[in-house]
């Protein structure tokens, strides 16, 4: 190696030791928010009457398991959309939230999956929200998707 490749070599290195010098205080100082996890949950259908008929039955809510819901959060709204039939409302309904990683059956009713006579794709959408209310805005909003039947 020449005299001057190596003193090329050796002005790169010191500039990136100074950018790393740089950002990592910053990476330490920045916000808890900057870093937190994004709302997210699961659902399972849980003890619903089989369908597939195409005429849906009026059911409690599925079980939610919800992850990283933000704080401030007093309330969650749940929309089920069919994505093979879209033009379908399902329903939904709004629960109060008290920091629960759960949402057990009961907090509403909802017109269940039934595919007629084929599987579908079903998506649940749910908002936060800091008060309950038509003009409340959301806080964040996360979905997940299931096939029914399984």
């Amino acid at each position: 190696m020449r005299a001057n490749d190596e003193l090329t070599e050796g002005r790169n290195m010191n500039h990136t030791v100074k950018a790393i010098a740089l950002v990592v205080p910053m990476l330490l100082i920045a916000s808890p928010e900057a870093f937190a996890q994004k709302f997210s949950f699961t659902f399972e259908w849980g003890d619903i009457p089989s369908c597939n008929t195409g005429s849906p039955n009026v059911v409690p809510n599925p079980i939610f398991k919800l992850k990283n819901v933000p704080k401030g959060t007093k309330f969650i709204e749940f929309q089920m959309n069919d994505l093979d039939a879209p033009s379908y409302s399902h329903g939904g309904g709004t629960v109060p939230y008290s920091g629960e990683d759960v949402i057990k059956p009961g907090g509403f009713t909802y017109e269940s999956p039934c595919p007629p006579g084929r599987v579908h794709t079903y998506e649940w959408t749910a908002n936060t929200k800091e008060e309950d209310g038509f003009f409340s805005s959301s806080t964040a909003e996360a979905t997940a998707k299931r096939k029914y039947p399984e």
